[in-house]
C-alpha cells in the first residue's frame, strides 16, 4: 500500500508524549483517529521518535500506510481538519515503500528554552523552564562543547533505561548555548538520543550556569556513566523537537 509521510507540529502540554498509551492521550493516537475519520482505515502511524510527556515538536516526521486514493499532498489539510487545535500536519507526501522515519533518520535537532529572571512567566507557561537564579551563560557555553562528539551518555539517561540499551554511545554534532537578555536557548543536534538525554544535558548546563558544576567537570561526569553525577533532568515543557533530517 502507498506510504504517506507527514511533517507534524504539536504542543505537547496536554499529551502523555508521542507514543500511543493505554492510560494517557497521545499525539500518535490523535493522528490515528484523524486518519480513521478521513479514510475509514485503522492504521499505525509511526513517528521518528518518542517525545516525552509535555514535550513539543515543530518537525516530527511520521508515516502510515493507506489504501486510500486521496492524493498524498491532500492528507495534510484533511487530517488537520480532524485534529485538536494543538496538533497540525504541516506537510504530507508520498514516501518510498522502504522508508522508516526512525531507522533512516540521520540527524535530529532539539531546542531547549530557559527563561532566566526572578519573576515567573505568565505568557510562556509550559513552553520554557523558569530559572530564577542568575545563570552564567559563558560557563554554560564552555560546558556545552564537552558534549560534542561520540561519547557514552549513560550518565545522562536513567539507569533503568541505560540497562535496556545495547549501547549508550551516541554522537552529538552540535551543542550550542545562546543568551539574549533573559532568554537562554540550548540547541542540541545529534544522530540520535537516549531517553531523557537532551533534558539531562539542559539540566546539567543550567546547573553549570548556577555554579553547581565547573565546565571542566563534564568529561569526568560522562566517564563515570553514573546518572547521579550529572545535573538535573530539565522539565519537559522547555523542550521542542525542531527537525529530523534524512538523506532525501
Amino acid at each position: 500500500m502507498p506510504l504517506i509521510r507527514l511533517l507534524v507540529e504539536y504542543d505537547g502540554t496536554r499529551y502523555g508524549g508521542w507514543q500511543r498509551q493505554t492510560n494517557s492521550n497521545t499525539v500518535q493516537a490523535e493522528i490515528e483517529k484523524a486518519v480513521r475519520r478521513v479514510t475509514g482505515e485503522e492504521v499505525a502511524v509511526v513517528g521518528s521518535g518518542r517525545t516525552d510527556a509535555g514535550v513539543h515538536a515543530a518537525g516530527q516526521v511520521a508515516v502510515f500506510e493507506t489504501a486510500s486514493d486521496i492524493p498524498p499532498e491532500k492528507f495534510a489539510p484533511a487530517l488537520t481538519n480532524y485534529l485538536p487545535e494543538d496538533i497540525a500536519v504541516l506537510e504530507s507526501r508520498a514516501a518510498p515503500e522502504d522508508f522508516h522515519p526512525t531507522r533512516h533518520a540521520k540527524r535530529k535537532t532539539y531546542r531547549y528554552r530557559v527563561l532566566n529572571r526572578p519573576v515567573r512567566p505568565a505568557l510562556k507557561r509550559g513552553r520554557v523552564w523558569h530559572v530564577y537564579e542568575r545563570l552564567d551563560a559563558k560557563a554554560m557555553r564552555e560546558a556545552a562543547r564537552h558534549f560534542v562528539g561520540e561519547h557514552d551518555f549513560a550518565a545522562l539517561t536513567p539507569r533503568s533505561s541505560a540497562a535496556e540499551k545495547m549501547t549508550t554511545v551516541r554522537t552529538v554534532h552540535r551543542c550550542d548555548v545562546c543568551a539574549e537578555g533573559e532568554r537562554i536557548t540550548i540547541e542540541v543536534e545529534g544522530s540520535g538520543f537516549l531517553y531523557n538525554m537532551v533534558r539531562a544535558i539542559a539540566g546539567t548546563l543550567v546547573d553549570v550556569g548556577a555554579g553547581r558544576f565547573e565546565p571542566g567537570e563534564i568529561p569526568d561526569v560522562l566517564a563515570s556513566r553514573d546518572r547521579r553525577r550529572a545535573g538535573r533532568t530539565a522539565p519537559p515543557g522547555g523542550l521542542c523537537l525542531v527537525s529530523v533530517e534524512y538523506d532525501d
